[in-house]
């Protein structure tokens, strides 16, 4: 069973799509702690499914390295085999991506390359795009520009404004992080592989081709797929094992999606 930590900022109306998906019986998966860098709405979400929840304010802290640090230990006191950012909205230091890539997943609602950063549906509609799309990346420390793990067009439609065109995104946003995360969580999907190697401190990776709607397979050479999933721990349990056990060294919003 893979297990998944959720970082929002706000309502969590992906992260509610991922737990009732998670609810089912035979879903590969299970969300096993939500946190946020402010009181976000979508914690009652995460408590009406008994899911323990974490707050580490960005405004509690002097520096975003300080900040990351706390961010890393409460993740690493659950030890969860994915992180997914879920409308979480701070861009994530290279200190903290590196330690938990590519096991760190982000939604977008753009069809990336175009449209990055924290209003992709309102630059859509101010381009004038007859198509956007949702995205569904490993995070980098760039701004929306890890490599591509699965994305799809949707149709800007006449009279959209933001609001209309948004949660036709966000339905799309849902159905394919929920298709991602199944797929990794079943060995169809390999990260490490759709990453690449590790990036340089602080350079972020080029865009990726687009890949299709549905995850590909992961490649038939022995792959870094999902660990087995532990129980959670107190936050002086161990780190995971692909992260270093030293004290932090975790994109969006990379600029995030909403």
């Amino acid at each position: 069973m893979l297990t998944v930590a959720v970082l929002i900022s706000g309502s969590g109306s992906n992260l509610r799509a991922l737990l009732d998906a998670a609810a089912a019986p035979d879903f590969p998966a299970r969300v096993i702690v939500v946190g946020a860098d402010r009181e976000a709405d979508g914690f009652a979400h995460a408590e009406a499914y008994d899911i323990p929840t974490f707050l580490v304010p960005w405004s509690a802290f002097d520096s975003r390295e300080a900040w990351a640090q706390e961010l890393d230990a409460q993740l690493r006191a659950w030890q969860p085999d994915l992180v997914v950012l879920s409308g979480f909205m701070r861009l994530l230091p290279t200190s903290l991506v590196a330690a938990w890539s590519p096991r760190i997943l982000n939604t977008h609602p753009a069809y990336l390359p175009e449209f990055p950063g924290a209003h992709g549906v309102r630059d859509a509609l101010a381009a004038g795009a007859t198509r956007t799309g949702a995205s569904v990346i490993v995070v980098d420390p760039g701004v929306d520009s890890g490599p591509i793990v699965a994305q799809e067009r949707v149709a800007v439609l006449p009279g959209d404004d933001e609001r209309s065109l948004h949660e036709r995104i966000k339905t799309v946003e849902r159905r394919l992080l929920i298709e991602v995360i199944r797929a990794v969580a079943a060995g169809e999907l390999d990260l490490a592989a759709i990453a690449g190697p590790p990036h340089p401190a602080g350079a972020a990776s080029a865009p990726s081709t687009p890949t299709p709607t549905t995850p590909a397979p992961a490649p038939s050479t022995p792959s870094a797929s999902a660990s087995a999933p532990s129980a959670p721990s107190a936050a002086s349990a161990p780190a995971p094992s692909a992260p270093s056990a030293s004290a932090p060294a975790p994109s969006a919003p990379s600029a995030p999606a909403p």
